[in-house]
């Protein structure tokens, strides 16, 4: 594929593919990034310093943010750095087509994280509310109901992979309880949701599958109001129209479901690969929280963050950007750069200050919900099974990246039945 813009015009002023060289650009998505992301990574670090030009799905360009002080800039000040992708402007000069699988990632919406200023306040605020009163009213309680039952379904075989059997619909079917779901839709929404993050061709189909799925969840929900999610963004006081409900159902369906999938899946590989940990927890000796606090300094859930769109002409990382410019932010290289963490070797424990849950004014705020599912569904797990221990060696574990995360490809355990 070329590194010039689809309609083969010369790049813009200002265009990632004006500064890197052509064919030298690196592109974020096929095989290597697959494999290898950590090496693309310190790579571009090297070769470009804490700000890359690279390509995405495509060969559309963008600017990868890899210092932490850099991510921390773009997170914390959204009059230079917006969310709204109405402004991006390869989209607006149409280099970059509707059908593109960028889209679902990068897209405007009519929902909180596609905004900035009071717009982003107001829509925010419907979510922060209704996720707090979610909140109280015993996400634990799912969490331990749903981990019982997925337990039950490998308990007497005395072997499962933690993957697909645990942690990759988990989340998703405690999330149907909490949106007013059947049960029954957590893992079609599960492997949606997960097509999406992957890209490729059928990231639109199943991005308009999980549209469908929460269209027909709201209207049943108007007929039917009840104690959940929906209901509360169906009748919250600021008054969120039909297209904002749908598009905030899919933000916090997505976003929740696939970053806890991951974050579980990759604290539960910390544990069973260090004998130490895994019989700290046992005994109680060891908080589950401190073992989470390290997974999102060190295999964040979301390795890049889709996009800020410099509104202004400016200089970041020693390059200079062009209004309308695409950044996409890399919390793995962030929380790594040797520039705050020269030795990543050194405890992290009670620093909370990792880019894992971005930051500024569109940091997540589900994250609570997150840790207590995390930490419940961990909990349940070390108690309901016996002897539980990894059945290959630990260098055995592979992952499989795509632009935006790393996502473990199996976990093979072995216990006591």
């Amino acid at each position: 594929m070329t590194d010039q813009p689809q309609n083969g015009s010369e790049a813009p002023r200002g265009c990632p593919v004006a500064h890197g060289g052509g064919d030298e650009l690196t592109r974020l998505y096929g095989p290597e990034a697959a494999s290898d992301p950590h090496g693309i990574y310190a790579r571009l670090r090297k070769e470009h310093g804490p700000v890359a030009p690279v390509l995405l799905e495509g060969d559309v360009p963008a600017w990868l943010v890899l210092g932490y002080r850099e991510n921390r800039r773009v997170l914390d000040n959204p009059r230079q750095f917006s969310r709204d992708a109405r402004i991006w402007r390869d989209w607006k000069e149409g280099r970059v087509e509707s059908t593109s699988p960028l889209i679902p990632m990068l897209g405007w919406r009519p929902d909180c994280v596609s905004q900035d200023g009071e717009p982003h306040r107001r829509l925010r605020g419907a979510v922060t509310d209704n996720l707090q009163a979610v909140a109280s009213r015993g996400i634990r309680r799912h969490v331990t109901h749903f981990a019982n039952k997925q337990i039950d379904a490998f308990a007497d075989k005395g072997s499962a992979d933690l993957v697909m059997e645990y942690a990759e619909y988990l989340p998703m079917l405690v999330l149907t309880r909490v949106f007013g779901l059947a049960e029954g839709e957590g893992r079609r929404l599960a492997e949606s949701s997960a097509q999406v993050l992957k890209g490729g061709e059928d990231a639109l189909l199943h991005n308009d599958r999980i549209m469908q799925i929460l269209g027909e969840l709201a209207e049943r929900k108007r007929a039917e109001p009840g104690a959940d999610f929906t209901t509360g963004l169906l009748e919250h006081h600021a008054g969120l129209d039909d297209d904002e409900i749908l598009s905030h159902l899919r933000l916090v369906l997505i976003a929740a479901h696939t970053t806890t999938s991951n974050l579980l899946a990759r604290v539960l590989q910390l544990v069973l690969t260090d004998a130490t940990r895994l019989a700290g927890l046992v005994s109680g000796q060891l908080n589950i929280s401190a073992v989470v606090e390290e997974v999102m300094w060190n295999t964040p859930p979301l390795a890049v963050l889709p996009g800020r769109f410099a509104a202004t002409d400016l200089e970041l990382g020693g390059h200079r950007l062009q209004e309308g410019d695409l950044l996409v932010l890399c919390l793995t290289a962030g929380n790594v750069d040797p520039e705050i963490r020269p030795d990543v070797g050194i405890s992290v424990h009670g620093n909370q200050s990792h880019l894992a849950f971005s930051g500024g004014p569109h940091e997540c705020p589900g994250q609570n919900i997150g840790q207590a599912i995390i930490e419940t569904a961990v909990d349940v797990l070390l108690h309901r099974v016996p002897g539980l221990r990894l059945a290959v060696a630990p260098e055995e574990l592979s992952s499989t990246a795509s632009t935006w995360e790393a996502r473990l490809d199996r976990l093979p355990v072995e216990f006591a039945v």
